[in-house]
């Protein structure tokens, strides 16, 4: 069976580093497009950055290199680094194989998709 498993998240103060994980089962992380999502409360879902066979790209607004996408090979598994977080990065996120680009990350159409984790960001 197809299982993506997210760790990490929580809460941080501003300015602080966070690093979620996602491990995988059922299929090999280099094998599909393997990206991060996140959702704030009354907002649509973002694509945060995806790695597909070699090629890494970040989407608009997380082009600033707060966030890094790191792909394991051996562990089977996708994280996400995030430094210098602000209270607006405070929302859901989600890992998911093959997304696509859902508008709401909890009901996405395509893909496999991690539970979601809650990252808040105090001030």
């Amino acid at each position: 069976d197809v299982k993506l498993t997210q760790s990490g998240g929580g809460s941080v103060q501003a300015g602080g580093s966070l690093r979620l994980s996602c491990a995988v089962s059922g299929f090999n992380v280099v094998d599909l497009e393997m990206a991060w999502f996140r959702q704030a409360t009354a907002h649509e879902c973002e694509k945060i950055a995806h790695i597909h066979v070699l090629r890494v790209q970040y989407y608009r607004h997380f082009e600033d290199g707060r966030f890094s996408i790191f792909r394991d090979k051996g562990k089977n598994t996708l994280d996400l680094q995030m430094d210098h977080l602000t209270p607006n990065d405070t929302a859901a996120y989600y890992c998911a194989a093959n997304g696509g680009f859902p508008r709401d990350c909890s009901a996405p159409d395509n893909g496999h998709w991690g539970q979601g984790t809650l990252v808040t960001v105090s001030s």
